[in-house]
């Protein structure tokens, strides 16, 4: 009998059962070990993670981030708007996964690493809305084009370290369009469409470790 034949017996009900939902990850609390994170603080890169998003074929979504970057931040929590941060991030060291996107990103279709070989983000405006809460505002650089963006963080806490370093952890996000950083490849889709979503979703988990205060 072929799969889509009509079946002269009726039809009977079948019971489902529902298949509940995973359970959401729950991570440990985070700790305090300073009521006050005021002061000078550099990236710890081997435990930030700068990344992104993106839809691909607008089903799924590919995700990817960059290996090598530096930078550094003034946290003033009396006055926020005194904080500043700066980031340089080396184009060159993008990664998805998957070694030949990796290179078409690095290609002149996109960041053109030869050309323009870092990234950076400086701050022009920060604010905190309460103890957890900072939004950070900052000229983003592409491929030689500066545009704008705003970049909501939430504080994680801190804690000292086996090494007696003192830590403080961020996470943050943003959506930005990449047309506006001459980001423009894609390819038009049969169905409607594009390859490459425009918006990119840009993700920050940031630990950074405090500068000892010079003697």
């Amino acid at each position: 009998m072929g799969l889509f034949n009509r079946s002269t017996k009726p039809a009977t009900a079948t019971t489902t059962t529902a298949v509940p939902a995973p359970a959401a990850t729950v991570f440990d609390a985070g700790t305090a070990a300073v009521d006050d994170i005021a002061g000078d603080y550099t990236l710890d890169i081997t435990h930030t993670r700068i990344g992104f998003s993106a839809r691909h074929a607008m089903v799924t979504t590919v995700r990817g981030q960059f290996g090598e970057f530096e930078g550094g931040a003034h946290l003033d929590t009396t006055d926020p708007s005194a904080s500043s941060a700066k980031v340089n991030i080396r184009a060159a060291s993008i990664s998805t996964g998957q070694a030949d996107r990796d290179a078409h990103l690095r290609s002149a279709d996109f960041f053109d690493v030869e050309t323009f070989p870092e990234l950076t983000f400086v701050t022009t405006a920060v604010t905190r809305t309460d103890a957890t809460t900072w939004t950070v505002t900052g000229d983003l650089t592409i491929k030689g084009v500066t545009n704008p963006v705003t970049i909501d963080f939430e504080s994680t806490g801190s804690a000292r370290d086996p090494f007696g370093n003192l830590r403080v952890g961020f996470e943050g996000a943003a959506t930005i369009n990449r047309k506006d950083w001459g980001l423009t490849w894609n390819a038009a889709l049969e169905t409607g469409g594009v390859l490459v979503s425009e918006k990119i979703k840009l993700e920050f988990d940031v630990s950074a470790i405090a500068v000892p205060a010079a003697s």
